[in-house]
C-alpha cells in the first residue's frame, strides 16, 4: 500500500487516505486495512469508519498511550503507519453477495417508466440491466444503512429529480446519476425510483445494525407481487 496520507479532523479524529479516485483496487486496499485495525485497535480507539478513499478513525484523547516526547496525534500516526507495514498479506476476509428482492414498477416504482423513456428503452430492459449488475457496498452514509454502491449499468444513469419528494418509503430502490440505491426508511429523496424492497437495511436491534456492510457484494432481484407478499 502506497501514497498514503494521515489528515487530522479534529482532536478526536482523523484521515488515513488511500487515494483520490474511487477504484476497485483503492476499495480493496481501504477494506483489508479497515480489516486489520479492526482486529488489531490502538488503546483508545473507538470506531473506524471507510468510505470511498479513506477510512475515518475515532479515538478518545483520555485512553490513547503516547510516550511524553509524543503528541497523541503522532502516537496515533506511529501505530498506523507500523501497523501498515505488516499489512503485506492477501485480502483474507471473504466479501459476502447479498441479494435484495424488488418489486419494479407500479406504486414500488412511479419512475421506472421515466428512466426507461429518458433511455429509449422498455421497463423491461431497465429491469433487466439494473437486476443484471453485481454491486460493490463501497460505503455507508447519508442515512443508517443507506449504501453507495458501485457497477451501474451507464446505459441507465439517470439524473437526479429536479424537485425531491418530500417522503419516500422505506425499501425504496432509485437511481441518482451514476449510483443506485435503496432508501432504508421513509425521508426525502431526490432520486428516481424504480422499484420498491420488502428487506429491511436498518435493523437498530441488532449488532452491526445495518443489513449492509462496506465491502460486501450484492445484486437486485426481481419479483413478483405475490413474492411481496410472501416475504419474511
Amino acid at each position: 500500500m502506497k501514497h498514503i496520507t494521515f489528515k487530522p479532523l479534529n482532536d478526536c479524529a482523523l484521515l488515513v487516505v488511500f487515494g483520490d479516485n474511487i477504484s476497485l483496487s483503492t476499495h480493496k486496499e481501504i477494506q483489508q486495512f479497515h480489516q486489520l485495525i479492526e482486529e488489531q485497535p490502538f488503546q483508545g480507539m473507538i470506531e473506524a469508519v471507510p468510505s470511498y478513499t479513506s477510512i475515518c478513525i475515532y479515538y478518545d484523547v483520555m485512553k490513547v498511550q503516547r510516550k511524553l516526547s509524543e503528541t497523541i496525534y503522532d502516537s496515533i500516526i506511529s501505530y498506523l503507519q507500523n501497523l501498515l507495514s505488516k499489512n503485506e498479506q492477501q485480502f483474507s476476509q471473504p466479501s459476502r453477495m447479498i441479494e435484495i428482492p424488488v418489486l419494479y414498477d407500479g406504486e414500488y416504482g412511479p419512475d421506472l417508466s421515466f428512466v426507461a423513456d429518458f433511455h429509449g428503452l422498455s421497463k423491461e430492459e431497465v429491469i433487466e440491466r439494473h437486476s443484471a449488475q453485481e454491486y460493490i457496498v463501497y460505503m455507508l452514509g447519508f442515512a443508517p444503512g443507506f449504501a453507495f454502491l458501485g457497477g451501474l449499468d451507464e446505459t441507465i444513469a439517470t439524473p437526479r429529480k429536479d424537485i425531491p419528494r418530500l417522503t419516500l418509503p422505506a425499501g425504496s430502490v432509485g437511481i441518482g446519476g451514476q449510483q443506485t440505491g435503496v432508501y432504508p426508511f421513509e425521508t426525502p429523496g431526490g432520486w428516481q425510483i424504480i422499484g420498491r424492497t420488502p428487506q429491511s437495511l436498518f435493523l437498530p436491534e441488532q449488532y452491526p445494525p445495518t443489513y449492509l456492510q462496506a465491502g460486501d457484494r450484492m445484486r437486485f432481484k426481481a419479483i413478483s407481487e405475490q413474492e411481496w407478499r410472501n416475504f419474511k
